[in-house]
């Protein structure tokens, strides 16, 4: 079952113009004719906004939470899993996709379950700050824009600009970018990250490669720290740890599919690696009992040490995403990302 397919069946086209989003024409008519922008609404009226490559490749971002829901190769074969179980009504963020978890990440604090941002209604970015040229030729991007309500200030009173550029390539590749910026009189302190949940053939022929010998916290021993001892993490029970000071790339290879997403990142020096197996499964409400078969998550994320923003300071946190055919092994690795 393809679930963004079913999810965009549900929908209705507003319109469908490199121009529907504010100041992004320019960049697509620049690129290529055949790219488009393409903003509908979902069956609860949450707006979604499209990307869509000459060659075929799309990403789908819902206005609530900034989540991408759906990012698709140019096969048309979605890459992100999203349970069958998932709930797409709001106030609750949908299980799957890429939620984005800032304040907190987890319950590592005060807060609810990874933050509040997954949760609030981020509107278009009509002028946002220049990034480098870098992030903007060749692609065709959306830019988001969360600022804290009056309920968030009350729950955590800091004043903040949370800048989201998701940017699609025409190779596929989908970026995200994150700037937090701190406008308020005092400090504030900040976990994050990018909770992606990754569509794999079978969990049991799943590996991941760049995290060895790295120090892990793992949240099903109080967080206890641990060194990795294997080449590669395997799957074969239940996992749930945040490796620390891990390098700017790493690899997750698929043998079903013969593919490998390759994951580099930027301000993010922990990455979180997480499936629920059976047990677990069978006590989350929007997910299936067998579902774990066919997901994992990887984030890029900071959790041992919080970022701290003084007054006017600003934060980025850059992660790109790649799927591509399993012809590398991990030798490779220091060849795709500058590692």
């Amino acid at each position: 079952m393809d679930f963004g397919d079913s999810l965009g069946e549900r929908e209705q086209k507003i319109r469908v113009t490199p121009h529907c989003v504010p100041n992004m024409g320019h960049s697509v008519t620049v690129w290529d004719q055949r790219s488009e922008i393409e903003c509908t609404k979902d069956w609860n009226g949450i707006d979604h906004v499209t990307l869509k490559a000459p060659r075929g490749a799309s990403a789908r971002v819902s206005l609530h939470g900034g989540q991408v829901v759906s990012w698709k190769n140019e096969r048309g074969e979605e890459l992100l899993f999203t349970s069958s179980k998932a709930i797409f009504k709001p106030p609750k963020a949908m299980r799957g996709g890429i939620p984005i978890c800032f304040p907190q990440f987890g319950n590592r604090g005060s807060l609810e379950q990874h933050g509040f941002a997954r949760n609030k209604t981020w509107s278009i970015d009509n002028d946002p700050p220049p990034l480098h040229p870098n992030d903007s030729h060749g692609k065709i991007s959306v830019d988001l824009l969360l600022k804290p309500s009056e309920d968030d200030l009350k729950c955590w009173p800091h004043c903040f600009e949370f800048r989201l550029r998701v940017s699609l390539a025409m190779d596929g590749d989908l970026t995200l970018i994150s700037r937090i910026r701190n406008i308020d009189a005092k400090p504030f302190n900040f976990s994050f990250a990018y909770h992606t949940y990754l569509s794999v053939s079978d969990i049991s022929e799943v590996r991941i490669e760049g995290l060895e010998t790295l120090d892990y916290l793992d949240n099903l021993c109080q967080r206890e720290r641990f060194t990795e001892q294997g080449d590669a993490i395997t799957f074969e029970s239940e996992v749930d740890r945040a490796y620390l000071g891990s390098p700017n790339v790493i690899a997750v290879f698929d043998h079903e599919k013969k593919q490998t997403f390759v994951i580099r990142k930027e301000g993010l020096p922990d990455v979180v690696v997480w499936n629920p197996w059976e047990k677990k499964s069978k006590t989350l409400v929007d997910f299936g009992d067998e579902e774990y078969k066919h997901m994992l998550c990887v984030d890029g994320a900071v959790i041992e040490k919080p970022i701290t923003l003084k007054p006017g300071e600003e934060w980025t946190g850059r992660l790109e995403l790649s799927a591509v055919p399993s012809t590398y092994c991990s030798d490779h690795l220091d060849h795709i990302g500058g590692r």
